[in-house]
């Protein structure tokens, strides 16, 4: 599947359960290999991503299993196998730094290679740090991108400051100050995802958060334990239909189980800024994370700004909510969101390119994008994902919106994070793909 042509959808309707959160199912796979003991993983997300990760910590050392839809990752306390072969981590950034810190504590040399798209982007962020703690780490791809090698060592303590707001060099550190001696410190200029530090704490790890400063004492990795992991519907993937919903008057759609990290959720914050009708109802914890149902019933949205210390915590959701803005009336800036361009493609450009397309004004900025909401989208055009994921699933939103039809090319992306998004389509908007 290449393509989809998407049909606007006269109603928008339904109940969704969305699959597993992409970013707790590394982190699972990954903790679980290194702790002592077994583990299960209950909605681990089967997206091409996260079962590149679980292939990964299969090759380093780990007894992975299924059975009914659960997996089972007997752990290697601590202690991996040097590879045989090359770790593919196909389309994973994430799978890639937080794999590239486990790897900084082993005593051997391994190779972690992934497709076009992670081999393009920036690795320096996660060299410098772990260089800093006694690994050898080789960047082989143009200016400093993947392949990256990396022998390990008998690492070091640091404190360290990071230089961009990135959950995933956060992650990698911590994962590597699991073998060094002494206390790991992170310093974060804004808040970003705390998943490991929540998981490796529930996994018996002494870390603990100040403020914008992150703190693991030494020796973490002969506390990990085997855990039973419930892995909550992923925000992100749900993000695409409160945004679907919210934007469209008569528009009502429930997501069931939906992961609730605050650090997670801005998305809603600025949604409710422009008008949006959103109800959330907890109902407890999964994977360390609260855990709950959203209900959005759409409504007249107004634009907004968007930017500063909230960007962090909705990186991902950017090009839904430019969709947001041009289904809105009025003006939408996004700003300091300068990251996105080192993304799976240059999104900021990716996306205002398709915006235009679809008939509507958007201006590209340094960091942003600013767009002129006509609370409609023309459409009657086919758009360019660039092999991005996210961009494919908010153009294919906005086709649902559009005044016309919208072609979106090069979909086989999707499935990197979130394979069941077409029948999950379906099911709010019946027969709206061709």
């Amino acid at each position: 599947m290449s393509s989809v042509s998407v049909s606007p959808c006269a109603g928008i309707a339904g109940e969704i359960s969305v699959a597993g959160d992409k970013s707790i199912s590394h982190r699972a796979a990954i903790i679980s290999a290194l702790a002592s003991g077994a583990s299960s993983i209950e909605g681990f997300l089967r997206s091409e991503d996260c079962l590149s990760t679980l292939r990964i910590v299969e090759q380093l050392g780990a007894a992975v299993s299924e059975s009914g839809g659960r997996i089972s990752i007997q752990g290697c306390a601590g202690s991996m196998r040097s590879p045989e072969a090359q770790l593919d981590c196909g389309n994973s950034g994430t799978g890639m730094r937080l794999l590239a810190g486990v790897l900084a504590g082993q005593p051997f040399e391994s190779i972690l290679t992934g497709d076009a798209s992670l081999s393009s982007r920036p690795m320096k962020r996660i060299s410098q740090p772990l260089e800093l703690m006694g690994a050898e780490v080789r960047l082989t791809g143009d200016r400093g991108t993947a392949p990256v090698t990396v022998k390990g060592a008998r690492l070091k303590a640091i404190s360290y400051e990071l230089p961009v707001a990135s959950a995933q060099v956060k992650s990698c550190i911590l994962l590597a100050g699991l073998f060094a001696e002494g206390d790991t410190v992170v310093m974060e200029p804004k808040e970003t995802r705390n998943h490991t530090e929540l998981m490796l704490a529930d996994a018996g790890a002494d870390v603990s958060a100040n403020g914008l400063t992150v703190t693991l004492k030494g020796g973490g990795i002969k506390r990990l334990k085997g855990m039973d992991w419930d892995v909550p519907g992923d925000f992100s993937s749900a993000a695409f239909w409160i945004v679907c919903a919210a934007a469209r008057e008569g528009a009502s759609v429930s997501l069931k189980d939906v992961g609730l990290n605050p650090r997670r959720t801005a998305l809603l914050e600025a949604l409710r800024r422009m008008g949006a009708d959103i109800a959330v109802e907890a109902k407890g914890s999964g994977a360390s994370e609260p855990v709950g149902d959203i209900t959005v019933k759409g409504a007249r949205l107004t634009g907004t700004e968007i930017g500063g210390a909230e960007i962090p915590n909705l990186v991902d959701e950017v090009p839904i909510l430019a969709v947001a803005g041009a289904l809105s009336e009025g003006r939408t800036v996004i700003r300091d969101a300068q990251e996105l361009r080192v993304k799976e493609s240059d999104r900021l450009s990716v996306m205002a390119k398709c915006l235009e397309s679809a008939g509507v004004v958007v201006e590209e900025t340094e960091d942003g994008m600013i767009i002129d909401g006509s609370a409609s989208i023309k459409g009657g055009c086919a758009v360019e994902s660039s092999g991005d994921h996210r961009i494919a699933m908010a153009m294919a939103v906005a086709g649902l919106c559009a005044s016309d039809g919208i072609e979106v090319r090069d979909v086989d992306c999707v499935l990197t994070s979130y394979p069941t998004f077409w029948d999950d389509m379906n099911k709010v908007a019946e027969g709206c793909c061709g």
